[in-house]
């Protein structure tokens, strides 16, 4: 009993991660990239 409680945690978890990294991907933010150009150092240069 123990062992799905804590399994249904987990995905409950992995499935609000990966929610939140749709919604930034869809309003332009990236896990990649911060969008703060200032302290670039790399990709829009």
């Amino acid at each position: 009993m123990g062992t799905a409680v804590v399994l249904s945690v987990v995905v409950l978890a992995a499935v609000l991660a990966v929610r939140s990294m749709i919604k930034d991907k869809k309003n332009g933010r990236s896990i990649q990239c911060g969008g703060d150009c200032k302290r670039c150092g790399g990709c829009h240069k």
